[in-house]
Formats: C-alpha cells, structure tokens, sequence
C-alpha cells in the first residue's frame, strides 16, 4: 500500500485539544518529526485538519 511522509512544522501549543489529539494520533509528538503513513482517506482528512501544523514530504 502507498505511504506518505509527514512533518510536524510548527508546535500545537495553543491550539485547540482536537488538534493535539490529531497530531498524536498521526504520531507525531516534536516539531521537525517526520513520520511515514499510509495513505488512506481518515490519514488524509487528518491532515487536512492540522495542515496548518504539517507538511507533506515529497
């Protein structure tokens, strides 16, 4: 199945706790973290919800 890399960017603090919990769900817990998921639809809408906090690494 396809992966894609993410990259926390900027820190949650400040957010609201949806956010967080988001982030912790993708597992990224520090700033400059990238993980490697797969590329579903619920990752993908995840994304979208916190893409002001991450990046997508080609």
């Amino acid at each position: 199945m396809a992966t894609i890399k993410i990259k926390q960017i900027k820190s949650k603090i400040g957010y609201p706790v949806d956010q967080k919990r988001t982030l912790l769900a993708l597992g990224l817990h520090k700033i400059s973290q990238v993980v490697e998921v797969e590329d579903v639809p619920s990752i993908r809408g995840m994304i979208r919800k916190v893409h002001h906090l991450v990046n997508v690494v080609e």
